[in-house]
């Protein structure tokens, strides 16, 4: 081959190379435009689906106060459906449990744009505890992912202060050692803003588990589930012995007829 055709085909092999690579350019240009494309009709479907959901709120609502009225009537309502929680139910220690006894009654509810947040709200009898009637804590979603979380300044009667340590029932000359309290949940951030990797784990979980059904954690019973499955194990035990028992007795009988 002469050095012409070796040149020759140097410079086709650069061109086809060129080639390629505008093409692949192209495509990928193309692959963006309908990326944008998809991301657009996601963000209409996401923006019709808050519609929705929004919609269907407001129909909700009334079906939730007329549900909180009748469980107000229900003693150690809301007390039971916590401790009934896999979850939040160990969150509450013993002081916690004697002011559920107060609790009216829970309410959960999205902001009239439910894209801008909600709130969760714990109303309260009379109690020997603090003086205010409903203790709240919002999550309001800010622009760039920010979420600004704000509660209730619990105003604790004087000596009751369970979150600080301030109150303490003596047994005897001892006083119990200090447990976290479920309260400090409104006390841990009174205003702050928070990045977007922020995440409440109570707030979801009452949210999206609790409030939705708290019928079928109130209607739970594992200890009485657990108890049938030892009394199961425990019935086993016995057959075991008895034929253990019953084995050792024929044993005994055919070395009596030997």
């Amino acid at each position: 081959m002469s050095a012409y055709g070796t040149k020759k085909s140097k410079n086709m092999g650069v061109e086809d190379g060129q080639h390629i690579e505008g093409d692949l350019v192209v495509a990928i240009e193309k692959l963006q435009e309908l990326q944008d494309e998809l991301e657009k009709v996601d963000e209409e479907a996401s923006d019709q689906v808050l519609e929705v959901e929004q919609k269907y709120n407001e129909i909700r609502r009334p079906v939730y106060v007329k549900r909180n009225e009748i469980i107000k009537s229900i003693p150690d309502f809301w007390l039971i459906v916590f401790l009934s929680h896999p979850v939040l139910g160990d969150l509450l220690n013993e002081q916690d449990q004697k002011i559920f006894k107060y609790l009216d009654f829970l309410d959960v509810e999205d902001f009239k744009d439910i894209k801008t947040g909600y709130s969760i709200s714990f109303n309260f009898k009379r109690n020997p505890y603090f003086d205010d009637a409903k203790l709240t804590k919002s999550f309001t979603f800010l622009n760039e992912g920010m979420t600004r979380v704000t509660s209730t300044a619990i105003r604790w009667k004087e000596g009751m202060d369970i979150v600080s340590g301030a109150h303490h029932e003596k047994k005897g000359n001892k006083r119990p050692p200090f447990e976290v309290s479920f309260f400090s949940w409104f006390t841990e951030m009174q205003i702050r803003d928070i990045a977007e990797a922020f995440h409440d784990e109570v707030a979801d979980l009452i949210k999206e588990d609790l409030w939705p059904n708290p019928l079928r954690y109130f209607s739970n019973e594992p200890d009485e589930v657990e108890f049938e499955g030892d009394e199961d194990e425990e019935g086993k035990g016995d057959t075991d012995e008895e034929d253990d028992e019953e084995d050792g007795n024929a044993d005994d009988e055919e070395d009596d007829e030997e």
